[in-house]
């Protein structure tokens, strides 16, 4: 269990520039060059497709190259890509698709000592803004969290392209911004170490409200307008609110139950089909009974995630014939000592993680009835 340093400053990270909107992808190039000479694209075969076809031209005549990426977020991957910086001498980097082409490029720019930009297709989580990355084996199986000297340089945020994808990656965003509120409240209560390595500042904090503030407000009406791919206000509001808002609020102001019961349902196998913040969403409703939020509040919470589509239940992460055995494994998981379930008030046992899951599930049957 992480002890508490009455020594620790206030600290909070930001993103050198966020910019959002609709089309801004044509802004690309001149962003590039604000920040370099030489700049090479790292996208997703996807996005190479679907995206940046109908623009090679347009970024060859800018002397940009597009690299594609290999599929895992690992150290070979990590070594090609040096080669490939050194060898061109590519002086700002951009990482263009979903988390594990954005961590590569995060990754790859801070240890060659260039900026980079970050350009997400899917609105799925809050990893864009921040200054960490998960580095995985070739294989796919966790390895280790990378920290860079900076947060990006750059995030771009076109709408037009978040509206084209998938509903589901908006809503799994949805669910990871959902815990950050509940987390940041939890850390500030403890004055347990944020992400960042400080204390959450008021600025922290109050995004990481804001964050639950507009979910509950927009949330609804933006999945509405993702099912028809759309740009709407409220699509916008909930970009933002999964991206930046989120982001910030995780970084500078912790992160507790909710994420570590998520990591402990990455234990069970019948889990690894749903997306991150799935589970996120489902660790929240968790945590709330875990810390004994009111009972309001709660209702509040389950609300939102039946509206939008959020899991309620442990069958909605694929584990219906889940027995207390199986979940006593995950709940070991989500108590080991350097998890942030330790920030909460009290001392938190997998015993009583196991009881929470367990009355979320029953909250959320019931729900149905």
């Amino acid at each position: 269990m992480e002890t508490k340093n009455v020594n620790l400053f206030l600290k909070a990270v930001f993103p050198g520039k966020y910019i959002q909107g609709e089309g801004v992808l044509d802004e690309l190039p001149r962003l590039i060059r604000l920040l370099g000479k030489t700049g090479l694209i790292l996208a997703s075969p996807t996005v190479r497709s679907r995206i940046l076809a109908a623009r090679t031209q347009e970024l060859a005549a800018e002397k940009i190259a597009i690299e594609a990426f290999h599929g895992e977020c690992c150290e070979k991957e990590l070594a090609r890509l040096e080669k490939i910086i050194s060898h061109n001498k590519i002086d700002i980097l951009v990482g263009m698709g979903g988390g594990k082409t954005i961590d590569t490029a995060k990754v790859a720019s801070d240890r060659a000592g260039i900026p980079v930009i970050i350009v997400p297709t899917i609105a799925s989580t809050d990893a864009p803004c921040s200054g960490c990355a998960v580095i995985y084996s070739e294989d796919g199986v966790f390895d280790s969290v990378y920290y860079q000297k900076m947060n990006p340089q750059v995030v771009l945020v076109d709408t037009r392209v978040i509206a084209d994808a998938p509903t589901r990656f908006l809503v799994s965003g949805m669910g990871d911004a959902l815990a950050t509120w509940f987390e940041a409240r939890s850390c500030e209560r403890t004055k347990s170490k944020n992400e960042c390595g400080g204390l959450s500042t008021m600025t922290g904090l109050n995004l990481a409200k804001l964050c639950y503030d507009t979910l509950l407000t927009y949330g609804p009406a933006a999945k509405l307008a993702s099912e028809k791919h759309i740009v709407t206000p409220a699509l916008n509001h909930i970009v933002e609110a999964n991206i930046l808002l989120s982001g910030i609020g995780f970084e500078s102001s912790g992160l507790a139950a909710a994420h570590s019961i998520h990591n402990g349902l990455t234990a069970l196998e019948e889990t690894h089909a749903f997306y991150h913040g799935e589970k996120v969403a489902f660790g929240v409703l968790a945590g709330l009974h875990l810390t004994d939020a009111a009972t309001a509040e709660i209702a509040t919470v389950l609300s939102f995630c039946e509206k939008i589509g959020l899991p309620t239940t442990l069958a909605d992460i694929g584990l219906q014939d889940h027995d207390r055995n199986k979940l006593l494994k995950a709940a070991e998981k989500a108590c080991a000592s350097a998890e942030g379930i330790h920030h909460e008030a009290g001392i938190i046992t997998p015993e009583k993680v196991l009881n929470a899951m367990v009355a979320a599930d029953a909250m959320g049957k019931t729900q149905r009835l």
